[in-house]
């Protein structure tokens, strides 16, 4: 595109040069370091958990008594009171 004529403003934009500054260098220099802090709370979870994660999960000799009283038919389970441990449970 092709301007005839004096123009300012078109012209003026392309053809001025602005000077930049310098930016002040500064000698000093922090150095600072990462920092984190458990609180006592903290601490606390986490020796519960380490103690909870050696805990097993199942009780092997309460299983093992009940799997032999079943095999031999000794098991007998009422069903009031499971339906009064249900309705304990849910109240």
């Amino acid at each position: 595109m092709k301007i005839w004529g004096d123009n300012p403003k078109v012209f003026g934009v392309s053809n001025h040069v602005n000077s930049v500054g310098k930016i002040a260098r500064k000698d000093i220099v922090a150095s600072k370091t990462d920092e984190y802090k458990v609180s006592s709370q903290a601490k606390d979870f986490q020796t519960v958990m380490k103690a909870l994660y050696n805990i097993p999960d199942i009780r092997k000799e309460k299983v093992y008594e009940i799997s032999k009283k079943i095999e031999s038919n000794q098991y007998n389970v009422d069903a009031k009171d499971i339906s009064d441990k249900i309705i304990k449970m849910l109240s």
